[in-house]
């Protein structure tokens, strides 16, 4: 890794323990978080309390991305897809947690997707 590669990748790291100093997720309102990388996006929707996922979704899934794996319209798949999952196990409420990221772009799409699909945050 560049060095300049390194202090980006150090950069979000320390932005994401920012945020994670506010954001827990508990039984009751679990966190959504989500991972961006250059090729796929991912997010998980996380009890912090027990220490599991609860449920999962990503662009490296199979029929997940139709249209390559790296743009908002694969991001908007992998929201719904969390949304459908994280109902069916009984999930309404989640905090957001961008990850360091921007909420911007790829990012805000799984946001407003999940959003969209029925979960509340």
């Amino acid at each position: 890794m560049t060095d300049k590669a390194q202090k980006k990748r150090d950069a979000r790291i320390r932005r994401h323990r920012r945020v994670r100093k506010q954001v827990r997720g508990t039984d009751a309102r679990p966190r959504l978080a989500v991972y961006r990388s250059n090729r796929h996006i991912s997010a998980q929707v996380i009890d912090d309390v027990n220490g599991r996922t609860i449920a999962a979704a990503s662009s490296i899934e199979t029929g997940v991305a139709t249209d390559g794996t790296s743009n908002a319209k694969a991001a908007v798949a992998v929201g719904k897809l969390l949304a459908e999952r994280a109902k069916a196990v009984g999930v309404e409420k989640v905090v957001f947690d961008r990850g360091g990221f921007l909420y911007h772009g790829r990012v805000a799409a799984v946001a407003d997707a999940a959003r969209e699909a029925g979960l509340e945050f």
